[in-house]
């Protein structure tokens, strides 16, 4: 991370810190120990302290580590409201980042796609979500918590004679009440990145 970005990262932990470590916990949510925070995060042991975000014991200075920070800074302590599920483009303010989560965060995996669906239960469980059985369109489906409070339900759709694969990332309805827009389709990206590298993807 470079130090414009390590400095952005440091003011939204500052931010964050702002509230009680109480407060902080139960908005994030996340367990407090000896003054940090844990929680999942990327699918990852996440320590959130007042100076540094570490991610499997490892300091977190990449855009994961700016995404965590971020989250934590904006964060309510409001319940998750999954349905009516959202796509990108009807979340409000998101049109100048339509083109760019189209890109980076639905058909950069499909590629990857039946790779995905050999490993959708092990991507389920790593990312504290789980495999959805009732989709009424396209041909699996998972959710996945990327953050503990922002869920991206994604739906593919296999490749055959006549269509090539295709994939879908949607929100939560309320998921702007936790996080900036353009927050939310970075997180969907780094989502999605970390997706292909689980499946051997490059």
């Amino acid at each position: 991370m470079s130090q414009n970005y390590l400095s952005i990262r440091n003011e939204y932990l500052d931010k964050a810190w702002s509230r009680s470590p109480e407060k902080l916990a139960q908005s994030l949510p996340g367990e407090l120990k000896g003054g940090v925070l844990h929680f999942q995060a990327f699918g990852e042991p996440c320590e959130l302290a007042r100076e540094e975000i570490t991610l499997s014991g490892e300091p977190a200075r990449g855009q994961e580590g700016l995404l965590i920070a971020l989250y934590a800074s904006a964060v309510s302590d409001r319940q998750v409201v999954l349905e009516p599920l959202q796509s990108f483009k009807d979340l409000p303010n998101s049109m100048p980042y339509h083109g760019a989560f189209a890109a980076n965060a639905e058909r950069v995996l499909a590629p990857h796609v039946p790779k995905i669906h050999l490993e959708q239960e092990r991507l389920a469980a790593i990312f504290s979500g789980y495999v959805n059985s009732d989709i009424e369109s396209g041909d699996f489906s998972f959710t996945l918590y990327p953050l503990p409070r922002i869920p991206l339900i994604y739906i593919f759709h296999l490749p055959d004679e006549e269509f090539d694969a295709a994939v879908t990332c949607l929100f939560a309805s309320n998921a702007a009440e936790f996080m900036p827009i353009d927050g939310l389709a970075d997180v969907a990206e780094y989502t999605g990145k970390r997706i292909i590298r689980l499946v051997g993807g490059r």
